[in-house]
């Protein structure tokens, strides 16, 4: 086990990663979306960001088990309706949509470079873990979920 899994909360590192993005697109060229187009996907993407991660938290407080990410031990229910029967992260999958939308709405594609270390980062130290304490508690049934759905879409 490595010593960053579960350390850093998740939502930190999004501030932490939306941050970056932003100074960064200052040195990167511009993508030269049509400012129309780019402002109805950031909205459409920013909107996706917001209402999938909380369905999944409800989703959470409605089975009475933890939405805290760094104590998937302390779970008292495998949560499989609502938004978990489409993915089994909405809320990192809200995530990445949010810094999708900033990319986008910043007018700058090269920061999908970044996005895509934010999700490898996500399943590298936090999915990944996560799983293996769903596995140890849940058993089968987990193991039966991860086959019926996808862990991000």
């Amino acid at each position: 086990m490595s010593g960053l899994e579960k350390k850093l909360p998740p939502l930190a590192l999004l501030l932490l990663f939306a941050l970056l993005l932003q100074l960064t697109s200052y040195y990167l060229p511009s993508s030269n979306l049509h400012p129309t187009f780019s402002l109805g996907l950031a909205v459409s993407l920013l909107t996706a960001g917001l209402v999938i991660p909380l369905a999944g938290v409800l989703s959470f407080k409605r089975h009475g088990t933890t939405p805290d990410p760094r104590v998937p031990e302390q779970s008292s229910a495998l949560v499989t309706s609502g938004i978990y029967r489409c993915s089994r992260n909405p809320m990192y999958l809200g995530f990445v949509l949010l810094l999708l939308a900033q990319a986008v709405f910043l007018n700058c594609l090269w920061l999908l470079i970044l996005i895509a270390l934010f999700a490898a980062y996500l399943q590298h130290f936090q999915i990944l873990p996560e799983e293996r304490a769903m596995q140890q508690l849940f058993g089968d049934s987990y193991r039966l979920y991860c086959q019926k759905v996808r862990r991000w879409i």
